[in-house]
């Protein structure tokens, strides 16, 4: 048994609001992941950042000024990039999971899980050019 005493327990706190804004992927290749993600999702880049050292493409779907987006991270020094393993895939929703699938695929993704019925879902895995897993989603009409 500890004879140390517990640490305080905090007031309740009121969360601050906060949304979801954004998924940052550290590419190795600029040009090519852009063209992976316009062409594979049909994502367009909303808004370039380029400073002496980096340069990040800010990509949404057309027409939505705001909402969730994917930054595509460039260093510019060349420096090496590692994927990890400290986190899951990016999912995305689609209508029509065997279409969007055969899609990503015919666009540079490698398969990784074939489509697949999971309950109320139908999902599929694929790795985008540079290996980071993409878990496609359609929900199940019942």
């Amino acid at each position: 048994m500890s004879e140390t005493a517990a640490a305080p327990v905090p007031a309740a706190a009121t969360a601050p609001s906060a949304r979801f804004g954004f998924v940052k992927f550290v590419v190795r290749d600029l040009a090519a992941m852009r063209s992976f993600y316009e062409r594979a999702f049909g994502l367009a880049v909303a808004q370039t950042i380029d400073l002496p050292d980096i340069t990040e493409l800010v990509m949404r779907r057309p027409g939505e000024e705001t909402g969730f987006s994917l930054i595509l991270y460039w260093n510019k020094d060349g420096r090496e990039v590692a994927l990890g393993s400290a986190h899951g895939p990016l999912g995305l929703y689609v209508r029509d999971i065997d279409a969007a699938f055969a899609h990503v695929v015919s666009q540079g993704a490698a398969a990784h899980r074939e489509p697949r019925d999971t309950g109320a879902m139908r999902v599929a895995f694929v790795l985008d050019p540079e290996g980071r897993e993409l878990e496609l989603i359609s929900m199940v009409k019942r």
